[in-house]
């Protein structure tokens, strides 16, 4: 990226209907700066930087550019933690998995036009995710918006489907409280990401004027509360179901509420599944864990939904993955579902009972409306009766290679249960959600809805960052990657040695990319087409290249070794695992079938 300044455009970058909301003039109201708390300022970059450091930013990862160029100087001095990566892409991620590992919104910068399109992918991951982010991006100069100058790209227009909402900085004087209110929102009521466009001549300009406290844009902090009626109406059905099941989605964990969903489902005998986002909600080594469910679920969970008359559903958007074919997802439940987003309810799956609140703020008015425990007994021991029929299982043939689910139980058997793990897209990762047993939440970082192959490694670092800054150094990281999702961000490895950041990467090397490679033996009579991965580098001798510990693993017996090694090394380090290249994922639903129509066996894809 050269760091010749760029020069910009003179068209709205917001409709003129969002004026208001794009212009940090217009929807904040600053107060007299005279009355502010933060320091002193004289441009428009150091408003920005005062700005963050008064909304708790603590961390920023980005990359410098010309555009951008005017924050980083005033950065210089921050208490910021400021951590170059690699890529834009890589900047995104670390902050997206920084905010889910320590609940605060992660922050990323980058320069203009290709630096602030590279930044598209991780923002639109945060988007689909509900993760809270703060993404700014250099702009050319006001006066050339527009003029398709050096580096210019209309970011504001690129991003605007993929953020809560995005602004366009208008001046010096107000680009603070701009900064400020869009790093609130991101957090305000369903988390997502937001972005500043940020022209260089408003960083470069002068001003004294000190942004005000950052407080998000009236009316988009919703009430936490549920209407008492509504609850009221829930209970009852709750307490008559015969059948009851949880499904806790990642607005349990986005909501802090996994304390309260585990009262609820504990004070009532209620069977818990999860969704993949929601996976470390509820313990997963729990009685009344059912684990996950969906296409890749456990055959237990999927028979629990399709089986349930009432479904409790909280923080979950109900996501295609989750429910298969609609019209056969929980056929005979009666559904309550708990969101703090309006437009979630009755979307994707019908509310009977719609429950608009925080997660846990509705779930300890549910608890407390309850007033007893549905029978339900004959349907916990019918749960615990498919847990025995239908368990996650693999066989190790000692004339096959080794299977990529033995070396995800040898990293689980080896860790604390407040192990963070991270995973890159593909069958490692549902391996990695399968056979890891997890039973804490913000400990299972991935991308769900995007689905974007190569988050695994910017994770891991964005996520040891938080640990480190929580005071949590001894926490492990893992990240579990493909040979596919790891060639394309492992630049950011660079990024952990520079660091020094104490973290194990284990490459599940099947040479494919295997779930692609999956779909096509399944549905494409077995067609490889630009699946075969078999020209792959060897990651040991790269992984030395770039100083961190290298290590190849082969043989069952070489695993526990190898996985001992690697996580007592002090730094990053990455075991490539050659695994089993004709081993699936199972069980599997197919997409759009019935949730309780699951394949257990290839033979029945």
């Amino acid at each position: 990226m050269s760091d010749t300044a760029a020069q910009p455009r003179d068209d709205e970058a917001e409709d003129p209907d969002d004026a208001a909301n794009s212009d940090g003039s217009a929807a904040t109201d600053a107060g007299d700066p005279t009355d502010a708390d933060g320091p002193a300022v004289s441009t428009g970059a150091e408003s920005v930087v005062a700005a963050l450091e008064a909304a708790g930013a603590e961390t920023a990862f980005g990359v410098q550019g010309g555009a951008i160029m005017p924050v980083y100087d005033a950065l210089y001095d921050s208490s910021i933690r400021h951590v170059t990566m690699a890529h834009e892409q890589g900047a995104a991620h670390a902050a997206d998995a920084y905010g889910v590992v320590s609940g605060e919104p992660g922050l990323c910068m980058a320069t203009s036009g290709p630096g602030a399109t590279n930044l598209v992918t991780g923002i639109a991951d945060a988007d689909m995710d509900s993760d809270a982010m703060l993404a700014l991006t250099g702009q050319v100069p006001t006066e050339f918006v527009g003029n398709d100058a050096f580096q210019e790209t209309d970011t504001v227009g690129v991003t605007r489907p993929i953020t809560k909402h995005n602004y366009f900085a208008h001046g010096a004087d107000t680009v603070g409280d701009t900064v400020g209110e869009a790093f609130e929102l991101s957090r305000a009521g369903r988390p997502g990401p937001t972005l500043v466009d940020l022209p260089k001549d408003v960083t470069q300009d002068e001003t004294d004027e000190t942004p005000g406290p950052a407080t998000p844009p009236a009316g988009t902090d919703p009430d936490p509360n549920a209407d008492p009626d509504a609850v009221e109406e829930a209970a009852r059905a709750i307490e008559a179901a015969e059948r009851p099941v949880c499904l806790f989605g990642g607005g349990v964990i986005k909501g802090d509420a996994s304390d309260e969903a585990r009262t609820f489902a504990r004070t009532y005998g209620i069977p818990v599944t999860t969704t993949m986002p929601g996976i470390g909600s509820f313990p997963e080594d729990d009685d009344l864990c059912l684990s996950w469910a969906g296409m890749h679920g456990t055959g237990y969970a999927n028979m629990a939904i399709t089986h349930t008359d009432c479904l409790i559903a909280v923080g979950t958007r109900f996501d295609d993955r989750l429910t298969g074919g609609i019209d056969t997802f929980a056929p005979e439940a009666e559904v309550v579902h708990i969101d703090i987003d309006p437009a979630e309810i009755s979307k994707n799956v019908h509310a009977d009972y719609p429950l608009i609140g925080d997660a846990g703020r509705v779930l300890d008015q549910l608890t407390a409306a309850v007033r007893e425990a549905p029978d339900a007994e004959a349907w916990r021991e019918r749960c615990a009766e498919w847990k025995e029929t239908y368990p996650l299982t693999y066989a190790t043939p000692e004339d096959e290679p080794l299977k990529p689910q033995f070396v995800v139980e040898a990293f689980d058997e080896a860790t604390d249960d407040d192990t963070i793990v991270t995973t890159g897209v593909g069958q490692h990762q549902m391996w990695a959600s399968q056979f890891w047993t997890y039973t804490e939440p913000r400990t299972w970082i991935s991308s769900h809805g995007l689905g974007t192959m190569g988050y695994g490694v910017p994770a891991a670092v964005g996520a040891r960052v938080a640990a480190d800054a929580m005071g949590e150094p001894d926490r492990d990281v893992v990240c579990f990657d493909g040979d596919g999702s790891f060639l394309m961000t492992m630049q950011e490895l660079s990024v952990a040695v520079r660091e020094d950041l104490d973290l194990t990467i284990a490459v599940l090397n099947n040479e494919y990319i295997g779930m692609v490679r999956q779909w096509q033996d399944a549905f494409y009579e077995g067609r490889h087409m630009a699946s075969d991965y078999t020209w792959m580098p060897e990651f040991d001798k790269l992984a030395e290249a770039f100083g961190a510990l290298g290590l190849r693993v082969d043989d069952y017996d070489e695993v526990a070794p190898a996985v001992e090694e690697a996580l007592e090394y002090d730094g990053p380090a990455v075991i490539d695992f050659h695994v089993d290249p004709e081993e699936n994922v199972l069980p599997m639903v197919p997409s759009g079938g019935a949730n309780g129509k699951f394949a257990t066996a290839e033979d029945q894809l």
